[in-house]
This record gives structure tokens, sequence and C-alpha cells, in this order.
């Protein structure tokens, strides 16, 4: 069972014969022993009784048992410690502090939480230096918020975590969409090998692994060499189930990863979880050739720097997000100039290879529309592209279509690998067999692998399984047949394209519809099929068309249709201005665009954005208008979640920077500003960058971020500035 993307060697996606749902089924978050560098207790409450506890307490705490015991009986002051603390929220990652245990009142550092089924988890750990860590946080913060682009930040993490946390070799290990890893950015020691590209399968880490770390967001492996110390009795009592070590810095880990460290010749690593929009995104993986006792503030720094990494990556992705929508916003308006001016828009759009081409990796590009084909670039033959259409209506529609390989996906065209191995695609309208279509040719490319991803079985025993492989040279893998992938970023634009062609198709077959009587049952299928509420009208204002979404919109359109686009103003909240509006638009043939409310019972109103645009047949005569209506709901939905958002986090701000101005140096404060900092600009970008149904989640993950690191620059100050706790023993 594998833990860590970075620690493993590539098992064969490839393999049809073997069966990881062994993996699946491993319960790694129940593995009833400990890492041995430190001690759990499980604590009853509220009498505060030990019901279980690791086999080396006794002995790390110089008792002669503790099974049983309270913990005011187990010396120095950590009953006092943990008392106050009981009345906290102790369901997530756990508290931490500083305390004196044991029969001779050592120094321990103390983290604690409370177990699914009941009962206080409390482990225990020889206290080490803390070290004066505060000044080189804010100096990688700020140093993050420096970085402009993805890699560059990447690798300036890998240079902070190594600088701040002392390991050998630091690793940034990204995540696929479809769930393999890469070595992303790595600083190591100059005598190491580097693993820098190194790829490695999804299978490397199971969903049940992936699981965890999305829970427990910081792992510390001290030495893989270690004995595991077991938990006593080995059953939880509180729940007669395993005890859930989700949340337990000394959880042990698996056999397969231990072994695999071992091999590797790594004994200390730390593992950091990089959580983007609620998803894990990668790790920040640190090994070290000997075993390695990560200080407690320097975890809490490193778990801070995650986090703030976490945030940034948010920021990048929204800002790339926002100017593909920049870009698709200007195509669109590019084309509806081209309307305007010569009747059609389809030259426009493949007048500039920088536009179509260029933002999607693309060697060449295809618009099928209405029978007809156009093409820019290396592109297979007429014919082919029909082929390739019909294969498209085959897929499921609704979205972007993409293959970087189409000779698997498609078997009958694998002869146009050479030229289009791989195929991005987004429909322009409603209508089979009308899509705009990205190429790329094949390209022979090689992977690196940790290890040879064909060999992910050993036979021991006379059985085939899963086991650590022992040799870490790279694998090389020639990958034919098939083009390089389309990123994310790529398959957002080609959404974004497509939609602004779609808008613009809409007004071309809108204006043919008003020119030319024959194709107005066409032309109303399409307007009929938009998801958008459309309404045309003539020169008069008389409603020519009103399609179903509009009807939706405003239900009495069904049951008596009005005949003049005036007639729509009972339906708005403000009749007077909504006729006002519109005798303007017929009167100027100006464009008008505004928000308007919807009336209803309460007086509140679905806010509706309203666009009316003239169609000319020529420059100074008007053929009549197009009418499109969004719901504003999303957009103002948010705008709420946006400013909600700015509150919190004003208001963290200022109780934080209350409580560290009394009892913290001036260092953290300034910590705190650039957490702030941090978090406005991705709040920035997300609000610019992101589809409006997503930014409530994504403001959301930002804000649960800031908090959690809020908290770990309170914890961090409260373990570097606070004063010890008076030592005395309960009565």
């Amino acid at each position: 069972m594998n833990e860590a993307g970075p620690d493993y060697a590539a098992s064969s996606s490839a393999s049809p014969q073997l069966d990881t749902s062994s993996c699946e089924r491993e319960p790694i978050h129940q593995p009833a022993s400990i890492q041995p560098h430190g001690l759990l207790l499980l604590v009853r409450e509220p009498d505060s009784v030990v019901v279980q506890a690791s086999a080396n307490a006794p002995t790390m705490l110089g008792l002669d048992a503790v099974l049983g015991r309270r913990l005011r009986d187990l010396g120095g002051d950590l009953a006092a410690a943990v008392l106050p603390r009981t009345l906290e929220s102790l369901d997530g990652p756990p508290v931490v502090f500083r305390a004196t245990a044991g029969a001779s009142g050592q120094d321990f550092d103390v983290l604690m939480h409370r177990a699914p089924g009941g009962g206080l988890v409390i482990e225990l750990e020889p206290a080490q230096p803390q070290p004066d860590i505060a000044r080189r946080v804010e100096a990688a913060l700020q140093s993050f918020l420096s970085c402009y682009a993805l890699r560059p930040l990447c690798e300036q993490a890998a240079r902070v975590f190594r600088e701040i946390a002392g390991h050998d070799r630091v690793m940034v290990y990204q995540f696929a969409e479809a769930g393999h890893g890469e070595v992303f950015a790595e600083d190591r020691r100059p005598d190491l090998e580097p693993l820098l590209g190194n790829h490695y399968p999804a299978s490397d880490i199971p969903q049940i692994a992936r699981r965890l770390y999305e829970r427990n967001l910081l792992r510390i492996v001290v030495d893989a060499h270690y004995t595991p110390a077991p938990l006593e009795p080995r059953r939880n009592p509180l729940t007669g189930d395993h005890l859930d070590m989700s949340h337990c810095m000394l959880r042990s880990v698996s056999p397969v990863h231990v072994q695999y460290l071992k091999n590797m010749g790594v004994r200390g690593t730390m593992v950091c979880s990089i959580m983007v929009g609620g998803r894990l995104r990668g790790l920040v993986a640190c090994h070290h050739e000997t075993p390695r006792r990560v200080p407690v503030t320097v975890r809490s720094a490193c778990a801070l720097l995650a986090e703030a990494l976490s945030t940034r990556m948010a920021a990048l992705e929204a800002f790339v997000e926002a100017q593909a929508e920049l870009s698709a916003r200007r195509l669109e308006q590019r084309l509806v100039e081209a309307i305007s001016r010569k009747g059609d828009w389809r030259e426009a759009l493949f007048d500039n290879p920088a536009t179509l081409l260029q933002p999607l990796g693309a060697t060449g590009a295809a618009l099928l529309f209405e029978g007809g084909v156009q093409t820019m670039g290396d592109v297979p033959a007429t014919d082919s592209l029909r082929e390739i259409g019909a294969w498209l209506d085959t897929r499921p529609r609704g979205g972007v279509i993409a293959t970087s390989s189409l000779r698997t996906d498609a078997p009958a065209l694998a002869a146009l690998t050479p030229i289009a191995a791989g195929v991005l695609a987004v429909p322009v309208s409603a209508m089979p067999g009308e899509y705009l279509v990205w190429f790329r040719p094949e390209q022979l490319r090689t992977v690196v692998w940790g290890g040879d991803p064909n060999k992910p079985v050993e036979v021991v025993d006379g059985q085939r399984g899963l086991s650590p492989r022992h040799s870490f040279a790279k694998w090389q893998q020639l990958v034919e047949g098939s083009s390089e992938p389309w990123s994310q970023k790529e398959l957002a634009t080609a959404r974004l394209i497509g939609d602004s062609v779609g808008d613009v198709i809409i007004q071309f077959r809108s204006v043919r519809m008003l020119i030319a009587e024959d194709q107005l049952a066409q032309v109303r299928r399409q307007v009929a099929a938009s998801v958008q509420p459309v309404a045309i009208c003539d020169g008069r204002g008389a409603i020519v068309l009103a399609n179903e979404a509009m009807e939706r919109l405003l239900p009495g359109l069904k049951g008596a249709p009005p005949r003049n686009i005036e007639e729509l103003a009972p339906y708005f909240a403000s009749p007077g201005e909504f006729r006002r509006r519109l005798h303007d638009l017929l009167e100027s043939r100006q464009s008008w665009s505004g928000e308007v409310r919807l009336a209803d019972d309460e007086g509140s109103g679905r806010p509706i954005l309203v666009r009316a645009d003239p169609v000319h047949s020529a420059p100074d005569r008007v053929l009549g208008f197009v009418v499109l209506m969004n719901d504003l709901v999303e957009r103002k939905a948010a705008d709420a979640a946006r400013r909600r958002f700015q509150e919190v986090i004003a208001e963290s701000h200022r109780t934080r920077a209350g409580w560290l101005d009394r009892h913290a140096d001036l260092v953290f404060q300034a910590i705190l500003a650039s957490l702030v900092e941090n978090a406005q600009l991705a709040a920035l970008e997300i609000a610019e960058g992101v589809e409006l149904s997503r930014m409530p989640e994504m403001l959301e993950s930002v804000r649960a971020s800031v908090a959690r690191t809020t908290d770990m620059l309170e914890s961090l100050a409260r373990q570097i500035e606070a004063p010890r706790p008076d030592r005395r023993d309960e009565d």
C-alpha cells in the first residue's frame, strides 16, 4: 500500500492482471501502532482516565503503568494544560502546546484532538529547541507573492521548504487531472541524483491515502527503520473498533511504504498537502538520508507555508482563467464587428493564428458549420474532417470534447494520427455536426518514470502482489500515437471561445432570419435550442420570436404572448423604467445593456441583465432587435460571497492583529499582514477569473485556508513567545 507519490516508484496502469483493490481496503488510518519517538494516550471524558496507550508510554514517562490512571496521576502539568483546551472544538487537526509529564517532569510537545468515536487523543513528543523562524516565514510568504507563474512559484517553494525544514531533498509533486503525478520542482543536496521530471502513475497513491492527505495536511516519518509501538489494548475500548488515527502525527505508516523508503535509502520524511479549491493538487515532499525529527514549530511553519502556497496557486490559476476569458471576449467583439461590416463572421475568426491557434497550442483548426468547412493551419482533408464531425456527434454533448490519442478513442480514424493525433472540439450550436475543432500532430516524446512502470509486482512465496521495488533507476518510455495532452487551461480556453462563437452564431442567425423569411423555421430551431432567453423583434418592436428559455424566465408569455416588446414591461418590478429604456432603444437605434428585476409579490425580484442590440442591414437601416436576458442570481451570489469574504478577512485581521499586538513580536504582525495580502490577492483573481457558480466555493476554500493559517500563526506565536505555565499537580 503506497502512501506518498514522490516516495513510490511507478506501478503499471497498463498491467490488467494486477488487482490493487487490496490497497483501497487496507485501513491505513487504523494501524493500531505508532512511531516510537513519541507516545500516545487515549483519554476518556470527562473523568480523564487513560483507556488506551502506546506500549512505550510507561517507559517514556518513567512510570510503571499508565492504563487506568488519570491524567493528573501522570506527573507534571499535563492535566492542567489539557483541561482548559477540552472546551475548544477538537474535532479537526490537533492543537499544539507544551507541557511537562512523567516522573521527572520532562518537557513534551503535545498534540491533542478528539477521536471520531469519542475520547481525547493526546500525543507527546520529547520537547525540542524551538528555532526562531518567524522572519524566515515572513520572507517566504513575500517570495511567494513575487512569483507570477506556477513553475517559478513551485521552485521557490522547494527552496523555502528545504531552507526551513533542513531536509536533504525537497520535491513539489503535482497531480495531473487523470491522477498521475510528476516531480514538478526540486531542491536537493548537490550530490544527490535529481528526480525532477520523474512521473508516477495514479496507482501509486490509492484513493484511501489521498483522502488521508486531504484530512491530515502534514505527515512525518522520523526514521523509516523504526519498530512500531503497538497500542494497548489493540482496540479502542470506547468504540470496540480500532482507533481512527487519521489526525495522529505519530500514526504508523504502511509497511510497504516503510520498506520502499529503506530501499530508496531515505530514513526521514515530511510531506505537506497542497489543496486548491478543496481538492488535493499536489504534495511538498521532504526526504532525508538519516533520521530527522522536525521541531513542532518548524512543522507548524511548513504547514502554514503549504496553505499559503495553495492560496497563491489558486490566485495564479484564476488569473490565467481571467486572461483566457478576456481573450475570448475580444474575439467575440471582433466577430460581432465583422457581422456589422461584412454580414459574416467566419473570415474574422480565421484571420489571425495568434487568436485561434496559439492560446491552445494547436497546429490547425477547423470550423464545421452549416455543412461547410473552413480551416487554418495543418488539418486533415475535408472528407476526413467531416468524419471527425460525425464521430464528435457520437460523443456526449454539453461541453468540451478532447482526446490526445484519436486512434485510441476512434480507431477508424487512426490514419489521421500524424496530423491529428490530438483533437479538441466545442459545439458551436445545438445542431449536430457543427463544431469548432483544434488539432495537434503526433508527438513522439519520452516520459521518465521513477522505475519501470511495467514491473509493479513481484512473486513472493508463489504469490503475485504489490512489493516495493529495489531498483530506482530512471526508466524511459517512448510514447507514440498521441499528441501533447490538452491542459485544463486549454480546455477552459476552448470552452470560452466556443461560448463566444456560439453567442455570435445566435446573433448571426437572428440577422439572417430577419433578412430571409424562408430561413425562419431553421433559425427558430436554433434560437429555441439556446439555453439563453432570446426575443427577436422587428424594427417597430413587434416580437417575431421568443424562445422557450424566455418563456421559462417569464412564465406568462406562454399563455398570452405579447405582440410588442414593450408589452414585456409588466413582468418587471419597474415597468415604467423598462418602457422608457425600450422606447429609447427603438427611437435611438442604440444598444441597451442594463440590470432590471422581475416583478414578484415580495418586491425583491430576480435580478436580470438585459442586452438589446439593433440588427443593421445597412449603416442607416435597422431591420430589428435581438434581446438577450441573463439571470444574475449566480453573479449576485458571487458578489455577496466576495463581500462576506472581505468582511471575514478584515474581522479576522483585526482580531488576530489585536492579540499579536499584545502578546507577540512585531514580526508576527508582519506575517499576518502577508497572509491577509495573499488571501486578498487570491480573492481578486478568483473574482475575475473563476466561473460564477464556482466562486462562492473557491472563496470559501480560501477563507478556510486563511482561517487555518491564522490559527497556525497564533499557535506558532504562542509556542515561541508564550510563558511556560506553572508546574503543578492537581489533586
